[in-house]
């Protein structure tokens, strides 16, 4: 495993998925990531901002980009969330601005944890990449980013790939899906 505390440039996020040819399933486990008043996005829903899906020139930003650009490569992208209920705030928040990680490609499903139970999971939020190279996304109890570990181990990216899968099969489709 390659461990570093440095957060990826957008240039290496782009270069990370330029290199997918068939997947990149993510899978988020956390209730709360950063939610400094640094995140202008978060911040301005706590106002009470809502992005406006007909307004996509509102709300595009080069990570959508990215995934359109991903995707219309044929390459699938998936995003599972397992979520505690009653969602966090941060949740809710990541709920509403789902819709335009669908805009760009993604396909996105939630899965209360109470379901997750019996699911073997890794340690912490994952990328997965055409099913043999994980990139593991590290942060501090306060959701701050603390680094990323890239590993290509068999028996770690076997763990990975159920992991998401089974995650994946149990979970609930976005548009399927509503907060508690």
């Amino acid at each position: 495993m390659t461990w570093s505390p440095e957060a990826l440039t957008f240039d290496q996020w782009t270069a990370m998925f330029r290199s997918c040819e068939r997947s990149a399933v993510h899978l988020e486990m956390r209730d709360l990531y950063a939610v400094s008043a640094e995140d202008p996005m978060f911040s301005a829903w706590r106002a009470g901002h809502r992005d406006d899906p007909a307004d996509e020139a509102s709300w595009w930003r080069p990570w959508l980009s990215l995934m359109r650009e991903t995707t219309d490569r044929g390459v699938e992208v998936k995003r599972a969330r397992i979520v505690s209920e009653p969602v966090t705030e941060y949740i809710r928040f990541e709920y509403d601005v789902s819709f335009t990680n669908l805009a760009a490609g993604e396909q996105v499903r939630w899965l209360p944890r109470r379901l997750a139970s019996g699911i073997a999971l890794p340690g912490n939020d994952f990328w997965l990449l055409d099913g043999d190279r994980v990139q593991f996304n590290h942060f501090t109890g306060d959701g701050d980013w603390a680094g990323v570990e890239w590993c290509e181990e068999p028996d770690v990216v076997k763990l990975c790939a159920a992991a998401f899968e089974a995650v994946w099969a149990a979970g609930t489709d976005h548009g399927d899906y509503t907060p508690t």
